[in-house]
This record gives structure tokens, sequence and C-alpha cells, in this order.
């Protein structure tokens, strides 16, 4: 069995690895979300894939619409999901605020913190990298703001870059939308933010909020979008079209090296699965050498 990562070719293994959730959307009670949905169910689907693959990241982030209503006893209900997930895997848990949140609620349930109006952020230091959690809410709308005391708190804080630079997670994704009717709730004035990272350390964005998932640059600043684990938008249909399905949730795994950051977008879905890789494959391949390895796996056979 192979007990440290091997480099097989030109890259070190990643620094950092975050596991990235977006839109979970519990509800008290757990009834069906728009009568269609099993929302609680569908999160311990996803909860247990990320945990079948063996990952023990640096941080799970979940990037917003944590709930649907903003109900404290759905808080509570995804606390109770997550929270012993995270421990087993040894992470501490980001929560970010979306745009079916309650700041008061959210901040008294999951935060223990007073239950006030005051923005979601936070920072955290995941040994060098930093972790910046924005809200991007806008208390009784759907679309997406980021007021200017949060900006300047932003600027201040990336002021002092980060040994591994710095990822920034929010809810609304700063990035046009085929589907004409999102960009209504896209996040609003997004020059603003643009302006205040540009030549910064900021090397990522998270979101969520378009349950299907996507990717995009924003003012130079690469971005990824998770799909939701409670449902997605069929894709597969004319824009105009486009509405929800139980089928096609992921959840992406984050790996950050020191010259790239890669968003890996992970199936929640039961298939068959071959079984050609394994661990004693891969520590067969570690005792190769180079030219070895070279000759028995890249060489073509007919």
């Amino acid at each position: 069995m192979v007990t440290a990562p091997v480099q097989f070719g030109q890259h070190p293994p990643a620094r950092r690895t975050l596991l990235h959730i977006s839109d979970t959307h519990l509800l008290a009670g757990n009834p069906p979300l728009g009568g269609r949905y099993d929302t609680a169910a569908n999160l311990r689907r996803a909860l247990a894939a990320a945990e079948a693959t063996g990952i023990h990241p640096d941080a799970v982030v979940f990037t917003g619409d944590l709930t649907d209503l903003g109900e404290p006893e759905a808080y509570r209900a995804l606390r109770a999901e997550v929270e012993p997930f995270a421990e087993r895997l040894g992470a501490p848990v980001v929560w970010v605020a979306g745009n079916h949140d309650e700041r008061p609620a959210l901040r008294r349930e999951l935060l223990d913190v007073p239950p006030t109006e005051q923005p979601v952020t936070g920072v955290w230091d995941l040994g060098g990298l930093r972790l910046i959690a924005l809200d991007s809410t806008v208390p009784g709308w759907h679309h997406g703001d980021l007021d200017t005391a949060q900006l300047e708190w932003l600027r201040e804080v990336l002021a002092t870059p980060a040994p591994l630079g710095t990822i920034l997670a929010m809810h609304h994704p700063p990035l046009p939308s085929h589907i004409p009717f999102f960009d209504i709730l896209e996040l609003r004035d997004q020059g603003r933010l643009a302006e205040v990272i540009a030549g910064t350390d900021v090397r990522a964005i998270l979101a969520g909020h378009l349950h299907h998932s996507t990717s995009g640059t924003f003012a130079g600043v690469p971005v990824s979008v998770a799909a939701a684990t409670c449902y997605t938008m069929n894709l597969a249909r004319p824009a105009d079209e486009v509405n929800g399905m139980d089928a096609g949730q992921s959840f992406h795994l984050v790996h950050v090296y020191d010259e790239t950051i890669t968003h890996a977008v992970v199936p929640v879905v039961e298939a068959s699965t071959a079984e050609f890789f394994s661990p004693e494959w891969v520590a067969h391949m570690a005792r190769l050498t180079p030219e070895q390895r070279l000759e028995e796996f890249s060489r073509k056979r007919r």
C-alpha cells in the first residue's frame, strides 16, 4: 500500500484540498421541496459520496442556500448532518449565506453568535491558504450585492498577501448565465468587487446559486460554481425552458497547487465501476522507475 503521495508526473501533490458543496435547501421537518425533492436524503447521499472518496480536506465549504426558508429547525438539521461528517474528515466547516438563507437564524443556529442582520463573513487560515467567506445576500431579495462596508473590509484583509494566496467563497457567482432569467438574480455592481480584488492574491472564487456546475473568469480570477445537492437545472433543454430535475447532483474537489487550482466535478450517482486501478496497482507503479512506468502504462499495445 502507498503510505505517502507519489509524484508520477511533473506536478507535486496539492498543497491544500477543499470540499465544495452548495445549495442544500433543507426544510424544517423535511417536506418535499416544491413537492418533488427530498433535500435531506439528497444531502446525505452527497455527504456519503464525498466521504467515500477518502478525501481529508482542509475545509468543507458550503456556498449558500443552506436552507430554503431560513427556518431555525432546518439549520439545526443541517448542522446535525454535517458536523459529524466534517469531524470524521478532520476539517472545519465554512458556512456561506445564500439568498434563501436568513442571517439571524443562520448566525444563531450554525455559528453560535448573536442573531443579527449583519453579513455572515469570515477568514480562515488553512495552513497558509486564506479562505474568505463573503455574504452576497440582500435581506428580503434573491439577487446578490456586496455593500460598501463589506468591500472595504475585504480590501483591508487582502492588503496583506497570504503565503498560498486567497480563495473567496460566496453564493452569487460573478459570471453571466446562458439561462436568460437567471441574470435577474445575479450579483449586482460586479465592477466594484473586481476593483477590490484587482492586483491582490485572490486565486479563485467558489460560488453556488445556479444549481448547475459552470466555470469562468472574473477580473482575471477563475470562478468555479458547484451544482446543488437538492436538485439541479436540466441544461439539456432549451435555455428558456430550463427547469429543475432530481438528477445531476454533484460536489467539487478543489486541489490547490503552487501554480494552479483545479476543481473536479464529482457526480453523486450510483453506477457500476470498472476495477482496473487499485491501491495495489498504484503501489506497484510506485516501485518502478520513471522509464519502467512509461513502458508499462504509456506504450500502446496492439
